[in-house]
């Protein structure tokens, strides 16, 4: 019998809530508020690679706001 379970790929790494296991999809604006940039700011990352954009359709884009977190988001700096 044929699994049900979708195949993800082992070279994709799939970026989860901690809390509840679930992608925050954000549109480019809400995106842009959340980091306190543009849009225009997360439409260059998206393009230069740093972001991720993903597709619904020909012109609806999400970013994932978890992906913002582990890729844009890192410390720096502090005592030693």
């Amino acid at each position: 019998m044929p699994s049900t379970t979708e195949h993800v790929p082992s070279n994709r790494r799939e970026r989860r809530h901690p809390e509840t296991g679930r992608r925050r999809w954000a549109t480019l604006e809400q995106s842009a508020g959340y980091l306190g940039v543009t849009s225009r700011t997360i439409r260059q990352m998206i393009a230069d690679g740093r972001l991720t954009g993903y597709r619904n359709g020909s012109r609806i884009i999400r970013v994932d706001l978890n992906e913002i977190d582990d890729k844009l988001m890192q410390p720096f700096g502090g005592a030693a």
